[in-house]
């Protein structure tokens, strides 16, 4: 029986349940996304079922990744052979990347939540380079690095450095693997000033929408 990802609840201290990041970001027009939709249509293709096979191969891929992180020997017996093979492509377009750097893992599938802003984000990878520099990076097995991507990655660097205010990061980075031929494409930032201010725009208009006030108005 396969694996069904259970939906992840962020609380802050007294409780409260707020929304994560991509819960907020779903605020945003995707017109990509509409476009593959409109073109599966057009040959005849359930855009849903396409949605969830890419779907399933990118959970699996995190998986795989999280797993050799750790330490761990992920068990392909739980997901269908088809998925998995193209899971592994991303698994190895990462291990490809990785061998560029010298780096020290401080943490994977971190679950973080903001008690100033009221949001919550589960981080992919957090490394330090062979320079002691901190790096945030985020595992994408879409097509393409899209502009939503961008403000995500902002919101998770908030998350960070408001958490670890004295491990703050230095580079982000976006690391899209490859799922039908195993090859990466990769951006890093220095300064996501702008996207944290387009993101902190949507959650204050997520806020309002669901009749949270906070003391933190854009």
């Amino acid at each position: 029986m396969p694996k069904i990802a259970a939906h992840q609840q962020y609380k802050l201290n007294d409780g409260t349940i707020v929304p994560g990041v991509t819960t907020v970001l779903n605020l945003l027009a995707k017109p990509a996304l509409i476009y593959w939709a409109w073109d599966l249509g057009r040959q005849g293709i359930d855009f849903r079922k396409a949605r969830d096979k890419a779907g399933d191969i990118g959970t699996i891929a995190h998986e795989m990744i999280e797993t050799d992180i750790k330490g761990g020997k992920f068990d392909p017996s739980e997901y269908a052979p088809n998925l998995v093979e193209k899971a592994e492509n991303a698994y190895l377009a990462w291990l490809q990347w990785q061998d560029n750097f010298e780096l020290t893992t401080l943490g994977s599938e971190i679950q973080l939540v903001s008690e100033k802003y009221k949001f919550g984000g589960t981080l992919d990878w957090i490394v330090k380079n062979k320079d002691g520099q901190i790096w945030l990076i985020d595992f994408k097995s879409s097509k393409d690095i899209y502009d939503e991507m961008h403000y995500q990655i902002a919101a998770y660097e908030q998350l960070w450095n408001e958490n670890h205010p004295d491990q703050t990061i230095s580079q982000c980075h976006i690391l899209r693997l490859g799922k039908e031929n195993g090859t990466f494409s990769h951006q890093k930032f220095n300064d996501l000033a702008k996207e944290w201010s387009i993101f902190h725009h949507l959650l204050s208009i997520w806020q309002l929408k669901k009749g949270m006030v906070t003391k933190q108005g854009v």
